[in-house]
């Protein structure tokens, strides 16, 4: 608005410009103004009636123009709001809408031919003739021809009867017609072929996690989060200055000596756990004794037969009803050992559990891990200890890490990050890649053999292979079969060449494949049954070995279709390991409870140790592993126990002269040499 001065201001709501054609009103107001009488003493007196404080002015001010200017803007709206556009990625400023909104009202239209209309109609009790439904044109043209055409006789018009009446309830259900449907809209009949949807077993979705977010800010709403603030600042100082009373103060102590119990706890957990150590050390000195000092003299007299001492027996009591399904040991410290506890059982599956054990404390886990499925596979980083990979019955990966908190794993796989489709039989650490991250192997039932990387905060899979089922040469007339996908059940990489490896299936052959390529590059037809598990050997590049459920233990030379050696243990095979100390020497593990230890520079026909473990009727094992430095190795079952056992010095003889990688290697050498048959 544009105001002059202070005067003039006082003057506005006085005089206000009209606009041309208007009659003025100033002579009409005076008249009024005149008529206004003042009583004073009882009488009436005519006069003008004047505030006290009004403004005198002159005739030529009284008769000055003064204009009105009207704006559509807010002066009180900001102008220097900014807002942060993504696309462009700069702030940009913001329109800043000037209107007032002083009344709002929300309305509906329903079209009145329409259902709803219908019945909306029905209830306010308008006639169906206001409507115009269910009454064609030719009804309405009639009835007006009627109501507007005179009798030729000349005489009144005659009212219709109600029956006659196009509007009658009677008429109206007698020209009724049924609806009549359109026989070329294809989209109404029940004609239509179906389609089946197709569906494939490797589709599997999980819906992406959604977020949305929008805020702004403006002065007023900055204004009042600040005087909610102070309210609450305020608040907080009267309660304080109110004095506690007793239950306040009670629970304030209590507060307190959780506080100095859980700190306590804290300072004393690592001595605790040693003075945990040293009584179960007490406990089962005798065992503790054995193992560091106890050796059979009885091998002398039974050379080359040899024995298994018994040491300790680990279990969980929350695991009992879990197998055994996998055993690891740590490279760094050869006291501690891996557990994954699961069931080979298809109709028995649930839960399962990780669990890490140690010699210094044989009655109670060092690290427990539930898990919503059962565990199959595991294996230890060779490196850094602390990293374990796991593969579950529902065909996920996972990683943990045993430095950090806490009962998840720091990596798992997903279906939208390349979850396996069936159970998950073996897991395998390799090298580094090219960008310093780590990696393992993973081999399924779904036939996929899958490289995971650890790459930040997520799990990169990577699909190396595909298993095909190669099915029987068949006759000329028989149609060719279809290319199907194998079940895959162990993995194990070469020890010296770190791309190649070998592949175990349920269909009981054996692929050789590398990291790099999808072919296969040899195929060994080794079981009649699955092949359970697939070791290369520790000290020859050449040889590997293989057990089935098929009751056979065989050992092969990769440059040859046919096995070396075949043993019959009479049993079904759990589990086979070579030995870390010589390439001669390997166990394996039957159903029916017995392990046994096979040297084949000393006997290639018979097992040097055949020894029952556990009972037959009570338990059956499951696994094997060997101690990386000493000489002894631990056995699972199916009862979620692990056994383990001190070897022989018949069962553990090393070369005379100089030891070493090289020496054992020439040792299977000279061995090959005299089982490869003539060409």
């Amino acid at each position: 608005m544009s105001v002059r001065d202070t005067n003039v201001g006082a003057r506005k709501a006085s005089n206000v410009q009209k606009a041309p054609g208007v009659k003025s009103t100033k002579a009409a107001n005076k008249e009024k103004d005149e008529e206004k009488t003042v009583e004073i003493g009882g009488g009436h007196i005519k006069g003008l009636i004047k505030p006290p404080d009004q403004l005198k002015l002159t005739e030529a001010e009284l008769k000055e123009k003064i204009t009105r200017v009207l704006n559509t803007q807010n002066p009180h709206a900001p102008d220097n709001i900014v807002r942060w556009t993504f696309k462009d990625r700069c702030f940009k400023p913001c329109v800043v809408d000037h209107t007032i909104h002083i009344f709002e009202l929300e309305g509906n239209l329903v079209y009145k031919n329409s259902d709803e209309g219908r019945r909306l109609m029905l209830k306010q009790g308008l006639h169906e003739e206001d409507t115009g439904l269910d009454i064609g044109a030719e009804s309405d043209k009639e009835r007006t021809e009627t109501s507007t055409t005179p009798v030729e006789d000349g005489g009144e018009v005659e009212e219709a009867g109600e029956e006659d009446r196009p509007d009658s309830a009677a008429s109206k259900t007698d020209k009724k017609e049924p609806k009549i449907t359109n026989i070329f809209n294809s989209c109404d009949r029940a004609t239509q072929t179906l389609h089946n949807p197709p569906r494939e077993i490797n589709c599997q979705t999980e819906p992406p996690p959604r977020s949305s977010f929008s805020a702004s800010a403006n002065q007023w709403e900055i204004y009042d989060a600040y005087v909610q603030e102070l309210q609450k600042q305020e608040k907080n100082k009267e309660k304080q200055k109110a004095a506690p009373s007793e239950k306040d103060e009670k629970s304030q102590k209590k507060m307190m000596l959780m506080e100095t119990q859980d700190i306590d706890l804290n300072k004393v957990s690592k001595a605790a756990k040693v003075l945990e150590r040293m009584v179960n050390l007490n406990i089962f000195d005798e065992i503790a004794q054995d193992f560091a000092y106890y050796e059979d003299p009885a091998d002398e007299f039974k050379f080359p037969k040899g024995t298994l001492l018994p040491l300790w027996k680990v279990k969980y009591d929350q695991a009992k009803k879990l197998s055994v399904t996998a055993l690891c040991w740590n490279n760094k410290y050869p006291d501690l050992f891996g557990v994954g506890m699961g069931s080979y059982n298809f109709c028995k599956q649930g839960s399962g559990m990780l669990l890490f054990y140690t010699y210094k404390n044989c009655s109670f886990p060092e690290y427990i891990y539930p898990t919503s499925s059962g565990v199959l596979c595991l294996d230890i980083h060779e490196e850094r200890t602390y990293l374990v990979a796991v593969g579950f019955y529902d065909g996920s990966v996972a990683v943990y890490n045993l430095k950090t908190e806490g009962k998840e794993p720091i990596y798992k796989s997903t279906a939208k990050t390349g979850k396996h489709t069936a159970p998950v039989w073996q897991v395998c650490w390799q090298n580094d890649d090219m960008d310093s991250n780590h990696n393992f192997y993973s081999v399924s039932s779904d036939g996929r053999v899958v490289s995971w990387t650890l790459v930040k905060n997520e799990l990169v899979f990577t699909d190396i292979i595909r298993l095909p089922v190669i099915p029987a040469e068949t006759e000329e007339t028989e149609p060719a079969q279809t290319p199907l996908i194998a079940c895959g059940t162990s993995m194990d990489f070469h020890k010296q060449i770190d791309y190649l490896f070998l592949v175990g299936t349920q269909e009981g052959k054996i692929y050789k494949c590398k990291t790099y390529s999808s072919k296969i590059l040899e195929t060994y037809d080794a079981h009649h049954m699955r092949v359970d598990t697939v070791k290369w050997n520790h000290f020859h590049p050449k040889v590997f070995i293989s057990c089935s459920s098929d009751w056979t233990i065989k050992m092969w030379d990769y440059t040859i279709n046919t096995p070396v050696l075949t043993f019959d243990l009479k049993e079904p095979i759990g589990d086979i390991a070579w030995s870390p100390y010589s390439s001669t020497v390997f166990a394996a593990v039957t159903t029916d409870g017995n392990v046994h230890v096979f040297d084949l520079n000393i006997n290639k026909y018979e097992a040097l140790c055949q020894q029952l473990v556990v009972d037959k009727k009570k338990a059956k094992l499951t696994h094997i592993a060997f101690n990386p430095i000493h000489p002894i190795i631990i056995v699972g079952d199916d009862r979620g126990n692990v056994n383990s056992f001190k070897l022989s010095p018949n069962l553990r003889k090393k070369p005379k002269g100089k030891e070493g990688p090289e020496v054992e290697a020439a040792k299977m050498e000279t061995l090959l040499s005299l089982l490869r048959k003539p060409e």
